[in-house]
């Protein structure tokens, strides 16, 4: 099933995207696609009521679509998580997951302008599969336990301001909290529909030009391992997002390739989760 949030910033109700396409209204149901509604079943009660027809159609023209999850508590992230990328940056492989947060206040919907900050230079890309937590996890026993917890998966574009990220700090959080860093959506799909999620390929162009063309089997650490190694150390809430790492293709790691600029237009896209499209301005 796909879940989505439609509408003005601030005014997004939440929907149904049917698989022929319709969107149907979920407001009699619940004020959002949040944690709360993720916590109290609501993806059962959807779909039970998807099934039954008992959802009314909403007229798609002109509706934003906005980030699939009300802004979430967090957001964590996992850096230099697929091999290739590593090799790219000249990054030795990890030993256990580099991890840092990124501020929830950064998600915007997948077609909104995403703004490069003053003073960039260095402002980069990097598709994701975001993973979004539906129940509460702490100290999880496995892949098992894991898998239990995932409410489903979306796309995230984690931009990045590599002079900030790199050079400002010894910390990355400079680089990656800067306004509208992290589109998110269009879809909440849930994880029964996704299946495996390391066997989806992942793929961004900026200008038309493709940049990366990866694949979630080329991870380092898997989203079971993932999600379980993170509850370790911090309790995950419903509507938490993890984003599990960028492949090969970042500016940072193609030498002489420009980085971002106003009015240059990024997609992007995962396989089954639909695509995104920026187009990005000046702060």
């Amino acid at each position: 099933m796909k879940l989505l949030r439609v509408g003005a910033r601030g005014q997004e109700r939440p929907a149904v995207r049917t698989d022929d396409g319709r969107l149907l209204d979920l407001s009699s149901m619940t004020n959002d696609i949040d944690g709360a509604f993720l916590a109290s079943g609501g993806v059962g009660r959807a779909r039970a009521a998807l099934t039954a027809g008992e959802l009314p159609e909403l007229d798609p023209d002109g509706l934003r679509i906005g980030a699939p999850v009300a802004r979430p508590g967090k957001i964590v992230c996992v850096g230099l998580n697929y091999r290739d990328h590593a090799a790219e940056t000249g990054a030795a492989i990890p030993a256990r997951p580099v991890v840092f947060m990124k501020d929830p206040g950064t998600v915007v919907g997948p077609y909104d302008q995403v703004l490069i900050p003053r003073g960039s230079a260095k402002t980069d890309w990097e598709v994701e599969l975001a993973v979004v937590i539906g129940r509460r996890a702490r100290y999880l026993d496995g892949p098992e336990a894991a898998r239990a917890v995932i409410a489903g998966y979306a796309i995230s574009h984690d931009v990045s301001e590599r002079e900030f990220q790199l050079e400002y700090s010894s910390q990355w959080d400079l680089g990656k909290s800067c306004e509208t860093f992290n589109p998110l959506g269009p879809w909440l799909v849930t994880a029964d529909e996704v299946g495996d999620p390391q066997d989806l390929g992942l793929h961004l162009s900026v200008n038309g030009v493709k940049r990366q063309d990866g694949h979630t089997s080329d991870m380092i650490f898997t989203v079971d391992h993932i999600v379980s190694y993170l509850s370790q150390y911090m309790v995950l809430e419903p509507g938490d997002v993890i984003n599990t790492g960028t492949p090969a293709g970042v500016a940072l790691g193609l030498p002489g390739t420009p980085f971002l600029r106003p009015g240059d237009t990024v997609e992007l896209c995962v396989d089954g989760l639909g695509s995104q499209r920026q187009t990005f301005g000046q702060a």
